[in-house]
């Protein structure tokens, strides 16, 4: 549960950055599995955007928050200032933890039982699509409609990068949204486009 923020310099292997790394893999293994066995009828298709839906950066680290870590982790100054998923990166770690600890097995079941449970209809989940930039260019492409994404504001804060997106639909802008990632602005200027044009 210790940050990198908080580890010394001269001994990183301290923090969690490794267990997370592990975890990551681990979860995404074991999220690939219940998907393959529980949507027999779906494409491959399918089954990449479900993972990525259940596995994405907010959804980890909402879970995160439900079930308590954020009382644990330990991180020099405010790690909530910003939107950099702290939280989720800590819940991989404790998943790589259980998995060195415990096995595939015992992971899976703490995942599926005491993680994942708490998503009141993880089917509609499964389904939902978060990814808005996704979204919205599907949507362009079938209304033969340009797209366009501009950072047209990047600074580096005490607390880290920091973005500002534009989103352009037939040289119109359609939605605004910053972050403190490229991809985060993107997503959130991709939203506000998508809720101005009605696109479902």
């Amino acid at each position: 549960m210790t940050h990198s923020s908080s580890s010394n310099s001269s001994r990183k292997e301290a923090c969690n950055e490794r267990l997370e790394f592990l975890g990551d893999a681990v979860l995404s293994s074991i999220i690939s599995d219940y998907l393959y066995t529980n949507f027999r009828k779906e494409r491959e298709g399918f089954l990449s955007k479900s993972r990525s839906n259940l596995v994405c950066r907010e959804r980890l680290n909402e879970l995160a928050l439900e079930i308590g870590i954020d009382r644990f982790v330990t991180a020099c100054g405010l790690p909530h200032q910003h939107n950099n998923y702290i939280y989720g990166n800590a819940l991989e770690a404790l998943i790589g933890a259980i998995y060195i600890d415990k096995g595939y097995k015992q992971c899976r079941r703490f995942l599926l039982d005491r993680v994942f449970s708490r998503l009141a209809d993880m089917e509609a989940v499964v389904k939902s699509d978060k990814n808005y930039k996704s979204r919205l260019i599907e949507w362009s492409q079938k209304q033969h409609k340009s797209v366009e994404f501009r950072i047209v504001k990047e600074e580096m804060r005490k607390d880290g990068a920091y973005f500002v997106c534009e989103a352009y639909v037939e040289g119109e802008i359609h939605g605004t949204g910053d972050g403190f990632s490229k991809r985060e602005s993107q997503q959130k200027a991709a939203r506000m486009a998508i809720d101005k044009l009605g696109v479902r």
